[in-house]
């Protein structure tokens, strides 16, 4: 391994030689520094709170709120007390939606809370 200029070495923590390294996607060093901080699984979780709409539908999307992740937990708001004991009876089905999306980092269970109202 040669010095460079500074004193330094060429050879780079995602690739070869200055002069061989390829091309790295972003998103690879991202969620590299992510992993190494232990905060990858829970980032990568967290994109169910944006496709919450697409994975439960129409019907079930106007009356939720897919609000937080924490600890493998999935906290949906909820915004009738009909709604949540129909949602509750429901849940095996949601979880399972769920984790077919994300089969990587799969949550443990979904929380049905009632929206506190305004």
């Amino acid at each position: 391994m040669r010095a460079n200029a500074d004193g330094g070495s060429d050879r780079s923590e995602f690739g070869g030689d200055e002069g061989s390294r390829k091309p790295v996607a972003l998103s690879s060093i991202v969620d590299k520094i992510l992993e190494d901080h232990g905060v990858l699984a829970q980032v990568r979780r967290m994109s169910v709170l944006d496709e919450w709409s697409e994975l439960v539908g129409d019907a079930v999307a106007r009356v939720t709120r897919a609000r937080s992740v924490e600890d493998g937990v999935l906290i949906v708001e909820v915004r009738s007390s009909p709604w949540l004991m129909e949602l509750n009876m429901m849940k095996g089905d949601f979880v399972r939606r769920v984790n077919d999306y994300m089969p990587d980092t799969p949550i443990e269970r979904i929380v049905f809370v009632q929206a506190e109202t305004e």
